[in-house]
């Protein structure tokens, strides 16, 4: 293989470089009256980048070899990680190779949610509890969805 064609390959560590400057780990706790409980938990993984950027996106994509990229507002691309099968080898990723900075913690909590989440507890109302009570840890506040629907919080 050339130079060139391993430069443009990328590794473990610039991903995880890349990912504490830009990704995001994310919980969203969606009013959907379709769903059992009211409740619909969406975890998901996301790097927002220029759409002049999307090429890193895809190299992102490739190296994970699952995600999508699609647009995320305006002139933004994303690389966004949904679906528990590829969420939990993106989990065990970053175990494997841990982010470096305060996202560090940010991953801790969305590990756990995501493990909640293998346990079936976003099926019980007490398991949606705790995972909007961990998720209101995490880089954002609990909306007032959640405050209505669980009154501890």
């Amino acid at each position: 293989m050339s130079a060139d064609n391993q430069q443009e390959r990328l590794d473990a560590k610039w991903i995880v470089g890349f990912v504490d400057g830009e990704g995001c780990f994310y919980v969203a706790l969606n009013k959907l009256p379709k769903m059992t409980l009211g409740i619909q938990v969406l975890p998901e993984f996301r790097v927002v980048q220029h759409e002049r950027d999307e090429d890193v996106l895809k190299k992102i994509k490739e190296f994970f070899n699952f995600g999508s990229i699609t647009i995320n507002h305006g002139n933004r691309k994303e690389f966004r990680v949904r679906g528990m099968e590829n969420l939990n080898k993106l989990v065990q990723f970053f175990k494997e190779n841990p982010l470096q900075t305060s996202k560090q913690k940010n991953f801790e909590l969305f590990s756990e949610i995501i493990e909640l989440m293998n346990q079936k507890q976003h099926l019980t109302t007490e398991g949606i509890e705790k995972i909007a009570e961990v998720a209101s840890k995490m880089n954002r506040k609990v909306s007032r969805i959640l405050r209505d629907y669980t009154p501890k919080l």
